[in-house]
């Protein structure tokens, strides 16, 4: 996380789903308060999870924001409001109607999360077809999922949706689970920055 924070990325995301590679696992309390100290805004990635497990999490790690890759409700969305910033991921196919996807989450979230659907919940390595994001009445920011590669640098910069706020990033920059090629990241930041 201190690499990612000098390298100027500005979310660092922190897995709690239990059955995911990338699961943080049980940190003491001397890690977690380092954790904390640190500037970068940290995301809770969860599915699924208990209310009061998350609301823990934000506070024991000093979550910026939690993003909620499950089939959390609006309801479960409107909870967490305020607590930390709300991303509502949604798992796009290419016939999805984004429109439909969105609607009952446009008051109950700050940010939308468009990853690759899949069996698992996200990491699949895979792109949806951004050019559906097109046709969509999206009026608030999102982050842009699913795939997204160094070779992609290129593609993210003709992308040009008014609404699009930042990309998430993981699998395809890891030497194993969880583990980033800090190499590979920067040149994606220099790439997309037209360094």
């Amino acid at each position: 996380m201190r690499q990612l924070q000098k390298l100027g990325v500005n979310y660092a995301g922190m897995i709690f789903y239990e059955k995911s590679k990338r699961h943080i696992g049980e940190l003491s309390e001397a890690e977690r308060e380092k954790m904390k100290a640190l500037a970068i805004r940290k995301v809770g990635v969860f599915v699924n999870a208990e209310y009061d497990a998350i609301v823990k999490a934000i506070s024991d790690y000093g979550l910026y924001a939690v993003q909620l890759h499950g089939d959390e409700t609006d309801e479960f969305c409107l909870e967490l409001m305020g607590k930390a910033k709300v991303i509502k991921v949604f798992r796009v196919a290419n016939q999805t109607s984004i429109d439909e996807l969105v609607k009952p989450f446009e008051a109950v979230c700050d940010y939308y999360l468009f990853d690759t659907d899949t069996a698992q919940y996200g990491g699949s390595g895979k792109q949806f077809d951004w050019n559906i994001l097109d046709t969509a009445v999206i009026d608030k920011p999102f982050f842009l999922s699913g795939g997204i590669g160094l070779e992609d640098a290129g593609k993210l910069q003709t992308f040009q949706h008014p609404c699009l706020y930042a990309v998430d990033v993981n699998s395809r920059f890891e030497t194993a689970p969880g583990v980033k090629d800090m190499r590979k990241v920067e040149m994606f930041i220099k790439r997309i920055n037209h360094e």
